[in-house]
C-alpha cells in the first residue's frame, strides 16, 4: 500500500506539471479539429425561486468538440422537453424557457438537472431546485388591547406568514410612518417589537407590523395593536376593581435591574454554517434601560468581520469560520446591576473545495490522477461518477482505480476519454465538479507567430514567447543564432510555458532565437528575433534662464537615440501645450522664445519620444527687469552627462562622458566611482581618477560584477554632484583570482586543529558558488594532504591530531567556474596540553639578606606539549630563624615570579632577612602549568632591624621626661641593643647638639634628667643587630613651661578656683610613620565651655572620633568627629552628670578599631545664669505683702458682717462699694466675681428664721460655702475658725437679696 501511495504521489507531481502545460492552448484556433469532452460553462443557481408572473428560465450552457447535445431530468426522472408545448430549449444550448402564463406554476416546481453529451463524454450540472415565490395573507386574528404598567417591559409580537423567500418586517403607524427605534425600543430579528421599559408616550392604538415579500413586491399588514401605559394609581384602581385588592406600591415607576426578554434562561445555543453570517441577539428589560456589551469567552472578537447592530443588541460576524465557535456572553447593565446570558455557538460546514478536480489531457499510455479534495463538518461523503453514472454502476475498467478522493488512470488508451464527476455531500449541502480526461495523440504545434520581432531598450527585461501544444507535452529547447544552446540560468530564464526571459537585455543579446518543441510524435520549431536598442538620452538639458523683458530665451535640448528609431520632440509649458504664438519657435534641438514677456515665465519641458521609450528634461524661465552685469561667481562644476560605455571586454571597458559647466573655475580632475548592484547595491566605491582635461577613462573590471559607473568633477571650489549612473554593465563569471587571507592554524583543545581564514568578499568571488578547499598534513611526516570543501564558513576544525605538532595548511578558493591560484602553505600547530615534567636541579644562591638567585635545568621540549611561555617560581617564607619565631608563619603567602621564554635562572628580590624560605618551579605553556619541582628550602642571613614599634613620651616636667618604646616588628636577626639620639630644637627649627645613649636589648624605658624647661626636643631611637642599626623612630616633645596654667577649675558646690597643677603645652609634633600603638597620652579636664579632651595620635587613619556616654547608663555612645586635631571640647553636657569618654580611630578599609582607655569626667553642677523672676526674693516679698493685705481686708469684712447676726453679703457690698475687693466679672470687666455664674438664679440669702436659729444649710453666702469643710465658725473677736466648706446649696424659693462672699483664693488671683 505504501508503494502504491508513493507511486501515486510521484504521478500526481508529474501530472500536475503536464496538466498546467496542456491548459495553455485552449483557444479556438488550436481546438479546431481537436476532440474535446463537454464542459459546463453556465448553469442556474442551485436554489431558484421564480416569480409566477414571469417565465421560468433554467440556464445550461456547455462547450465541446463535437458540440454537445443536452437533456434534462426532473425529480430524478427524464424530463421530455418536446412533449410539453410550454417548455422550449434554446437552439445550440440546454437552456430551458418555461412559459407559465395561464398555467399553474406549481406544476413546474421540482429538482432539475442538465446533461451535456458528445462522443467523448457526458457532463452534468448541479441539482437545481425550482420553487415559486409566495406571499400568503395574514391569518385573521383578534388582537386584544394591551394595558401595561409604567416602567415594565413589553413585547409586541408580529408573527408574519411564512413566505418564500421570508418577508422583510418593519413597524409603522396609521400614517405609514416608521416607528422610531432606539436603545429602549427595538425590533428583534424575528420582527417582534421589544420595549425594555414602557413610558407614558408609548400609549397609542396604531402599532402595525408590515411584511414585505421581495419577489412579488407585495406588502401585508397585521391588525393594529393598541397599547395603553398606565401609572400606578390608575392601575391600582383598575386592579382593585377586578380583584378587590387595596394595597399597592406607592412608587409610580419603580426601577429594576436588568433581565433578558430574549433569549430566555441563562444559556442558549446557536448553530451557523461556515462562510455564512452569524447574528446573535440579546434584548434586555430594566429601568433605567440597560446598556449591552458582548465578549467571547477565551478569545477576542474578530475586529475586521464583526459589527454591532440594533444599539449593540445584535452581534454580527460575517464570513464565519471554525475559529468563531465558542461561548459568547452578552451583558446587560444599568445602575442597579448586571445580567449575563451565554450563547453557545457551534460552526458546521457544508462541503467546500480544498482542490477541485482539473481537466486532464493525456497522451496514450500515460498515467493521470484526478483528485477531489473537500472538507466540511460533518465530513462530506465523496462519490465518483463517470459520464453521469455512479462509478460502481459503470462498466468495469481495469486501468481505473478509486481511492477515496482520488482516481488513478493508468496507461490510458485512445478512445478512453470521459467526463468524471465528483459529488461531495453532507447534511448541509453538496458539491458537484466535472473534470474531463481527454486522451490525445498530437504532434507539437507552435502557437507563437513565426519570425516575430521583439524590440527592447538596453537594460530592460525581454520576454520571447514560444507557446506550444502537443500530446505528450512537448519539450522546449532554445537556441541563439541557430547554434548556441540556451540553458536556464543567469542571464536567461526558461519558464514552464516555454517563454524565454532575459533579465537585463544588452546589445550582445540581439539576434535570432529559435525555439524547438519536441515530443514522441514529432518536432516543430519557430524563429523569433530580438533587437536591443540604445536608450533615448537627452545629452544637453535645457538650463534655468533668467531673461530680461523684451529679450530672447533659448532652451537647448540635444538628444541621442538609437538610429533605427524615429524620435519625436515635443515641448511643453507648465505641463501643457505651448501657446499658439509666433514668438515661440521650435527647432530640432531647441526652443526659442522671442520678445519675452512676463506671462512667459514658467517651466518648459522637452520630451523626446520613440516607439520604445522616452526621455524628458525641464528648466524654468524667469523674466526680470534689466539689471547690471553681475560679478563673476565661482561655483562647483555641474555634473558630467551622457556617460557611455565602449570597447567592452571581459575585464575592461571604456567610459566616456560630457563635462558639465565649470562655473568659471577649471576642472582639476574627474573621480570615477562604481556600484556593484549584485553584491553591494547603493554603495559607491572610488575606482580611479583622471585629469580634468580628459573625458575618457579605461576601467579594469572584475568578473561577476553588475557595474554601474558615475563621475564627479572637481575644481578649486569642490566636487560636483555625482552624475547620473551609467547603464549597467555585467561582467561574466570566472574562477577566483585570490585565495582567502589571514589563514591560521591553531588548536583550541588537545587533539584538535582549528583552521581559520578571512573569507573573500562578494567582489572577490568572481562568480557564484564560492567555496573553500581546506588542505592540511602533519609537517615533516610522509603523508598525503587531507582536505575538505566548505562554503559560507570561515573555519574548519580537524580532530584526532597529536598534541602540539606542526601542520602544513592551505586554503584555496573555488567557485562554479574553477579554482583560484595555488594556495600558499602556512604552518599551524595542533592543540596544546598541560606540560608533563618539572624542572630539575634547582639551586638557590643567597646573595644577601634580601636577595637570592635561583637556577634550574630546563624541561625537555617534548614534555612541554605546547608553546613554551616560561617558568613560574613559587616561593614562600616559612618562618623566621630567631628562636622567638620558630613557629610557621601562618600569614605568609606564596609569591610568584614568571621568567618568560627558555630561562634557566632568575633573581628573587625583596626577601625578608633571617628567614627560612621554601621554593618550587613549574614550567608554563599556553594551556597552563606543569607539575612542580621538588621543594627547595633556603635561609636568608641577618639584616638590620626595622624601627622600634613605638616611642612614647611620658611624665614631662620642668627638666625631665620619660621615654618608653617597643621592640621592632621585624627584628631581621638577633637584637643586641638600642641607640637613642636626642637634641633640642629652637624656634628657628635649628637643631642643637646631639646626645647619644646606648641601651641593652632588655631595656625599653629611660628617664632623661637635667633637661631645659620649656624646650622642644627631638628623639631618634633605633634598634641594632650584628648587621648594624636599623631605621629610626622619631618623636618630638617638650618639657613643661614654668608660667603656663590652665583656666579655672570648677568643683561641685564651689565657685571657680585657680588651678594648682601646671599643664604641658606642646608645640606641633612632626611624627614619623607609626609602627607602635596608635594612641599615646590621653588626658581629660573640665572648663567653663565643657569637658576638655586631649590625646596623642600616631596612626594613619582619617576617621577619628571622640565618643562619650552617661556613666552607668545603657545609652549608645555619642560621637563627634575630630579628624586632624589633638584636642576637643565637649559642649552641652548636663551639669552634675558623670560621663565616660574615649577617643577611637576607625579604619575605612576594614573593621579595625583603635581606641584609648575610657576616662570618667564629671561636669560640675553650677548655678545657672538665667534669671527666673519667680525665684527672685523681691518678687516673693511683694507677693506676700499683697496676700497679707488682702487677708486683713477679708477678716475686717467678715467681722463687720457678723456683728448682731448674719446679714446678706449683698447688703454689705452695697453699703461699702470698695472697688479693690469686688471681684471682676468675666463678661464686662467689672467687679462681680461672685455673682451667679451657673444659671443666673438668685442665690439664697442668709436670713434669720422666725424661731431665732440660724440654719447651717441656708448660709450659702458665707465663707462656709467656699471652704474645705462644712463646720467653719467665727469667734467673737471675728477670727475665723474651722475649715472652708465646698457646699453651695441653693433654694429657688428664696430671694436674690444676697450674693456669694468672695473667695480669698480668687481675690488673691485677682490682685496678682
Amino acid at each position: 500500500m505504501d508503494f502504491q501511495l508513493s507511486i501515486g504521489a510521484l504521478l500526481m507531481t508529474l501530472l500536475s506539471h503536464m496538466t498546467s502545460a496542456l491548459e495553455v492552448p485552449l483557444d479556438p484556433k488550436v481546438l479546431e479539429g481537436l476532440p474535446q469532452p463537454p464542459t459546463i460553462t453556465l448553469q442556474s443557481p442551485k436554489d431558484y425561486i421564480f416569480d409566477p408572473r414571469e417565465n421560468i428560465v433554467i440556464h445550461c450552457e456547455a462547450k465541446g468538440k463535437p458540440h454537445p447535445s443536452f437533456s434534462w431530468t426532473r425529480n430524478g426522472t427524464h424530463f421530455d422537453v418536446e412533449k410539453d408545448s410550454k417548455v422550449l430549449m434554446k437552439p445550440g444550448s440546454g437552456t430551458l424557457v418555461i412559459d407559465i402564463s395561464g398555467e399553474k406554476a406549481e406544476a413546474y416546481e421540482g429538482t432539475y438537472q442538465c446533461t451535456a453529451h458528445n462522443d467523448h463524454g457526458t457532463a452534468v450540472s448541479n441539482n437545481i431546485v425550482i420553487r415559486q415565490s409566495r406571499s400568503p395573507l395574514w391569518s385573521k386574528e383578534r388582537i386584544e388591547a394591551i394595558t401595561v404598567q409604567l416602567g415594565i417591559s413589553l413585547v409586541l409580537q408580529c408573527r408574519p406568514p411564512a413566505g418564500l423567500p421570508p418577508p422583510v418586517i418593519f413597524w409603522m403607524d396609521n400614517n405609514f410612518q416608521k416607528l422610531p427605534l432606539d436603545k429602549r425600543v427595538s425590533q428583534a430579528l424575528n420582527g417582534d417589537l421589544y420595549f425594555s421599559n414602557v413610558l407614558a408616550e408609548d400609549t397609542r392604538n396604531d402599532y402595525i407590523c408590515y411584511a414585505r415579500f421581495p419577489h412579488t413586491q407585495t406588502i401585508q399588514q397585521k391588525q393594529p395593536i393598541s397599547v395603553t401605559v398606565q401609572e400606578i394609581d390608575t392601575m391600582n384602581e383598575t386592579v382593585a376593581a377586578l380583584y378587590n385588592v387595596t394595597t399597592f406600591s406607592a412608587n409610580p415607576a419603580r426601577e429594576q435591574g436588568p433581565g433578558f426578554l430574549t433569549p430566555l434562561g441563562a444559556t442558549s445555543t446557536k448553530m451557523v454554517l461556515r462562510g455564512e453570517t452569524l447574528q446573535l441577539e440579546c434584548i434586555a428589560e430594566g429601568l433605567p434601560t440597560p446598556d449591552m456589551s458582548w465578549q467571547k469567552d477565551g478569545g477576542e472578537l474578530p475586529t475586521s468581520r464583526v459589527s454591532f447592530l440594533n444599539y449593540k443588541k445584535t452581534l454580527k460576524i460575517s464570513d464565519v469560520g471554525e475559529a468563531d465557535a465558542g461561548d459568547y456572553t452578552c451583558t446587560a447593565t444599568n445602575r442597579l446591576g448586571t445580567a449575563d446570558h451565554v450563547i453557545k455557538v457551534t460552526v458546521k460546514a457544508a462541503p467546500f473545495w480544498i482542490s477541485a478536480p482539473r481537466n486532464l489531457i493525456l497522451a496514450p499510455n500515460e498515467t493521470g490522477i484526478l483528485t477531489c479534495r473537500v472538507s466540511g463538518d460533518p465530513k462530506p461523503e465523496i462519490r465518483w461518477f463517470v459520464n453521469g453514472i455512479l462509478l460502481e454502476n459503470a462498466p468495469e475498467d481495469h486501468t481505473r482505480k478509486v481511492d477515496d478522493d482520488t482516481v488513478i488512470l493508468s496507461n490510458v488508451q485512445s478512445g478512453s476519454s470521459a467526463v468524471y464527476q465528483c459529488n461531495a455531500s453532507n447534511e448541509f449541502g453538496y458539491l458537484i465538479a466535472n473534470a474531463f480526461v481527454n486522451v490525445l495523440a498530437e504532434p507539437p504545434r507552435v502557437l507563437t507567430p513565426p519570425n516575430q520581432v521583439y524590440r527592447v531598450i538596453t537594460n530592460s527585461p525581454s520576454l520571447l514567447d514560444c507557446a506550444t501544444f502537443g500530446s505528450p507535452i512537448p519539450t522546449i529547447t532554445w537556441f541563439k543564432d541557430g547554434k548556441i544552446s540556451i540553458k536556464s540560468g543567469d542571464p536567461y530564464v526558461i519558464h514552464e510555458n516555454g517563454t524565454l526571459e532575459i533579465n537585463v537585455a544588452q546589445s550582445q543579446n540581439s539576434g535570432k532565437y529559435t525555439c524547438i518543441a519536441t515530443n514522441n510524435l514529432g518536432i516543430k520549431e519557430n524563429h523569433v528575433f530580438l533587437e536591443v536598442k540604445e536608450p533615448t538620452r537627452i545629452l544637453k538639458q535645457p538650463e534655468y534662464k533668467v531673461v530680461q523683458r523684451g529679450m530672447s530665451a533659448v532652451f537647448e535640448c540635444k538628444v541621442k537615440h538609437d538610429p533605427s528609431l524615429v524620435p519625436t520632440m515635443t515641448w511643453l509649458k507648465n505641463n501643457g501645450e505651448l501657446p499658439d504664438d509666433e514668438r515661440f519657435e521650435v527647432d530640432t534641438d531647441s526652443l526659442v522664445i522671442k520678445d519675452v514677456m512676463d506671462e512667459d515665465e514658467g517651466t518648459y519641458t522637452c520630451i523626446m519620444n520613440t516607439s520604445l521609450d522616452q526621455d524628458s528634461a525641464s528648466a524654468m524661465l524667469t523674466v526680470v527687469e534689466a539689471t547690471p552685469t553681475p560679478a563673476i561667481v565661482y561655483e562647483k562644476p555641474d555634473p558630467a552627462t551622457d556617460l557611455e560605455l565602449t570597447d567592452q571586454t571581459e575585464r575592461s571597458v571604456q567610459l566616456t562622458w560630457i563635462p558639465g559647466d565649470e562655473h568659471n573655475s577649471p576642472t582639476q580632475k574627474f573621480l570615477i566611482q562604481y556600484e556593484d548592484l549584485l553584491h553591494q547595491p547603493s554603495v559607491w566605491v572610488n575606482m580611479t581618477e583622471v585629469p580634468g582635461t580628459s573625458t575618457t577613462a579605461h576601467l579594469n573590471l572584475s568578473p561577476f560584477i553588475y557595474y554601474s559607473f558615475r563621475v564627479l568633477a572637481k575644481n578649486q571650489v569642490g566636487y560636483s554632484q555625482p552624475s547620473q549612473a551609467s547603464r549597467q554593465y555585467r561582467t561574466n563569471p570566472a574562477a577566483p583570482d585570490d585565495n582567502p587571507s589571514d589563514v591560521h592554524g591553531e588548536g583550541t583543545e588537545p587533539g584538535n586543529l582549528v583552521i581559520s581564514w578571512r573569507s573573500l568578499t562578494g567582489f572577490q568571488s568572481n562568480g557564484p558558488g564560492l567555496e573553500y578547499k581546506v588542505l592540511w598534513r602533519q609537517k615533516d611526516v610522509d603523508q598525503e594532504w587531507s582536505s575538505t570543501t566548505v562554503a559560507n564558513v570561515t573555519q574548519v576544525v580537524v580532530t584526532g591530531t597529536p598534541i602540539f605538532v606542526p601542520y602544513e595548511i592551505k586554503v584555496q578558493s573555488l567557485n562554479d567556474y574553477g579554482s583560484g591560484p595555488e594556495a600558499e602553505v602556512i604552518i599551524g600547530y595542533s592543540g596544546e596540553d598541560l606540560p608533563t615534567s618539572a624542572p630539575d636541579d634547582v639551586l638557590v644562591l643567597v646573595h644577601n639578606s634580601t636577595l637570592a638567585e635561583v637556577h634550574w635545568e630546563p624541561v625537555s621540549a617534548h614534555s612541554i606539549r605546547g608553546k613554551l611561555k616560561g617558568y613560574k617560581v613559587y616561593y614562600r617564607r616559612e618562618r623566621g630563624l630567631h628562636k622567638t619565631e620558630e613557629e610557621a608563619d601562618q600569614e605568609s603567602q606564596d609569591q610568584v615570579l614568571t621568567f618568560s621564554g627558555n630561562s634557566t635562572e632568575g633573581s628573587l628580590p625583596g626577601l625578608q632577612p633571617y628567614s627560612l624560605y621554601n621554593l618550587f618551579i613549574r614550567v608554563l605553556n599556553s594551556k597552563g602549568e606543569g607539575p612542580p619541582s621538588p621543594d627547595k628550602q633556603f635561609e636568608t642571613p641577618e639584616g638590620v632591624p626595622g624601627p622600634p614599634s613605638f616611642l612614647n613620651v611620658l611624665n614631662p616636667s620642668l627638666d625631665s621626661l620619660t621615654l618608653e618604646w617597643g621592640p621592632p616588628l621585624n627584628n631581621n636577626g638577633r637584637l643586641i641593643g638600642y641607640t637613642l639620639k636626642y637634641q633640642p630644637v629652637n624656634n628657628t627649627v635649628e637643631m642643637g647638639p646631639v646626645k647619644m645613649m646606648e641601651f641593652p636589648v632588655n631595656e625599653t624605658t629611660v628617664t632623661l634628667d637635667n633637661l631645659n624647661s620649656s624646650v622642644l626636643y627631638k628623639f631618634d631611637l633605633s634598634a641594632k643587630t650584628i648587621k648594624g642599626a636599623g631605621a629610626n623612630t622619631t618623636r618630638e616633645a617638650s618639657t613643661v613651661m614654668e608660667t603656663t596654667h590652665t583656666g579655672p577649675t570648677i568643683e561641685a558646690g564651689k565657685g571657680p578656683t585657680e588651678p594648682t597643677t601646671p599643664v604641658t603645652q606642646s608645640p606641633p609634633v612632626h611624627k614619623a610613620p607609626s609602627v607602635g600603638p596608635v594612641f599615646g597620652t590621653f588626658n581629660t579636664s573640665v572648663s567653663e565651655e565643657g569637658a576638655v579632651i586631649s590625646w596623642e595620635y600616631f596612626g594613619p587613619h582619617k576617621n577619628v572620633y571622640v565618643e562619650y556616654t552617661v556613666e552607668n547608663s545603657k545609652e549608645d555612645w555619642k560621637k563627634e568627629s575630630v579628624n586632624g586635631s589633638h584636642s576637643h571640647v565637649l559642649k552641652g553636657l548636663k551639669p552634675g552628670t558623670s560621663y565616660k569618654v574615649r577617643v577611637v580611630a576607625r579604619d575605612p578599609a576594614g573593621p579595625t578599631l583603635h581606641s584609648t582607655k575610657e576616662e570618667v569626667v564629671t561636669v560640675p553642677a553650677v548655678p545657672s545664669r538665667h534669671v527666673d523672676i519667680a525665684t527672685q526674693g523681691w518678687f516673693i516679698g511683694l507677693m506676700c505683702a499683697i496676700a497679707l493685705l488682702i487677708l486683713v481686708l477679708l477678716i475686717v469684712c467678715f467681722i463687720k458682717r457678723n456683728k448682731g447676726g448674719k446679714y446678706p453679703v449683698k447688703e454689705k457690698e452695697e453699703a461699702h462699694q470698695d472697688p479693690e475687693i469686688q471681684p471682676m466679672k468675666e463678661d464686662d470687666g467689672t467687679f462681680g466675681e461672685y455673682s451667679d455664674t451657673e444659671d443666673h438664679k438668685p442665690l439664697k440669702g442668709s436670713r434669720t428664721p422666725s424661731n431665732g436659729t440660724v440654719r447651717r444649710d441656708e448660709s450659702d453666702d458665707s465663707l462656709v460655702d467656699y471652704g474645705e469643710g462644712g463646720d467653719g465658725q467665727f469667734n467673737e473677736d471675728g477670727s475665723f475658725i474651722g475649715q472652708y466648706s465646698g457646699k453651695k446649696e441653693k433654694d429657688t424659693h428664696e430671694g436674690n437679696e444676697s450674693s456669694e462672699a468672695p473667695s480669698p483664693v480668687n481675690a488673691m488671683n485677682s490682685f496678682v
